[in-house]
């Protein structure tokens, strides 16, 4: 299973404005930090905004933080919101032309799988991630210096 770009942007976005908390920064800043292309993190904040994952205000004093405390961003909740859909496989979608899908157990076996990858999201929260802030900072400032 592969998660899209847009979902891994989603997730580094909030890893960054968690290990930042006192902090406003700007698209440039995550842009620059992980040295991907600004107008598409545009589009991942403006989404996180929208549903609440982060507070994005306009203006000199404007930027970016959190919009909840990272104990209640459920990273299954966020893999739901920015993931376009969970068809591992053609039969999972509405276009399945595979011809043996009423026998094939496979479907089955890869929805149990689906399932359980997201259940491991499910258990966990955006505190989980960033334990060692002062390595990710690290890394973040060196990448955008």
């Amino acid at each position: 299973m592969r998660l899209t770009s847009y979902s891994d942007f989603a997730l580094r976005v909030l890893i960054y404005l968690k290990i930042r908390p006192d902090d406003r920064v700007t698209i440039r800043d995550i842009a620059d930090a992980y040295r991907v292309s600004k107008p598409h993190l545009m589009k991942v904040v403006n989404e996180l905004a929208r549903l609440g994952y982060v507070d994005a205000a306009r203006g000199r004093t404007g930027g970016l933080k959190l919009g909840k405390p990272p104990g209640e961003i459920n990273l299954g909740r966020v893999i739901r919101a920015t993931e376009p859909d969970f068809d591992i496989v053609e039969c999972f979608g509405p276009d399945n032309r595979c011809p043996i899908v009423m026998a094939c157990e496979l479907r089955g076996l890869l929805a149990e799988a689906r399932d359980a990858f997201l259940a491991v999201l499910d258990r966990h929260t955006l505190a989980d991630l960033g334990q060692h802030p002062q390595r990710l900072l690290q890394l973040t400032v060196k990448s955008s210096g």
